[in-house]
Order: C-alpha cells, then structure tokens, then sequence
C-alpha cells in the first residue's frame, strides 16, 4: 500500500514513494510557489508571551 499526501500548495494527492523527487509537492511548480512564499516571508510563526521589554543586553545599539 502506497502512502498518499496531499500537496501542500494545490492540495492534489501526492504518492510518498522515492520516485516522486517533489514530494511533498505534487510538481516542481508547486514547490516553486512554496520557495518563493517562504522568500517573501509569508510564513510566519506568531508570538507568545513577549516581554514588555528588553533587557538591557538585548536593547539596540544605538
């Protein structure tokens, strides 16, 4: 039985087998819009609890 993913970019069923060199990505375009979302920033992991303030040995030079 052959384990089916789906791409992350278009959601298409992807086989995870060696002979797919994409995978997770369906196609090389796919995994070209993804690259260039991750280059643009658009991924981004939100924060928790930050400090109100910086301590000293973290503040910006100025």
């Amino acid at each position: 039985m052959v384990t089916t993913v789906n791409c992350p970019t278009c959601g298409a069923k992807v086989e995870w087998t060696e002979q797919n060199r994409y995978r997770p990505f369906c196609s090389d375009r796919c995994k070209q819009i993804d690259l260039g979302a991750w280059a643009e920033e658009k991924y981004t992991i939100p924060a928790v609890n930050l400090p109100d303030e910086l301590e000293d040995d973290q503040k910006p030079i100025q």
